[in-house]
């Protein structure tokens, strides 16, 4: 079984909507959700933020947060998560921003640096950051998306 349908089988047993907020992903982590026949029933709706006006526009992260911290940050990916449940109608919500590269990347966030966040109605909002190293734009794209499908698993209680 996939990681999507593992996802799409405990949200459904769980009676749990999901809103996805992506960036360098592009929509990867609410097409694994929605490549699933019944998925219409767990996916509430996926935002994906590309540009920084899209991230304010869209999820309300605050401008002047992505002009301090850069748009690939703890503080960004968190504000993006709960920007998702408050601009849908979903019980939990995952962020992903980093840079997928091949170009983009500086010494202090190097291609490959992903930041996650699970926001979840009435739980601590969690971040993990990943350093997938010098692998490709595809390769980097699929594994920050099973990142984050793996981490709502986790914060669904569920073994990935």
């Amino acid at each position: 079984m996939s990681l999507a349908e593992k996802l799409y089988k405990t949200l459904l047993a769980q009676n749990i909507k999901l809103a996805t907020a992506e960036s360098c992903t592009g929509g990867m982590a609410a097409a694994a959700v929605t490549d699933i026949a019944g998925s219409s029933s767990v996916f509430e709706r996926g935002f994906v933020t590309y540009s920084n006006e899209a991230k304010t526009e869209m999820l309300g992260v605050p401008a002047d947060l992505i002009v301090k911290l850069g748009a690939v940050s703890r503080e960004v990916a968190i504000a993006m998560a709960t920007g998702a449940l408050d601009n849908s109608n979903a019980c939990i919500s995952v962020a992903i921003t980093g840079i997928a590269g091949p170009a983009g990347g500086s010494a202090e966030k190097p291609v490959g640096l992903v930041h996650f966040a699970v926001a979840r109605h009435g739980k601590t909002t969690i971040h993990n950051v990943q350093k997938f190293g010098s692998l490709s734009r595809a390769e980097i794209r699929e594994k920050a998306t099973a990142h984050a499908l793996t981490m709502v698993l986790t914060q669904l209680g569920v073994e990935p």
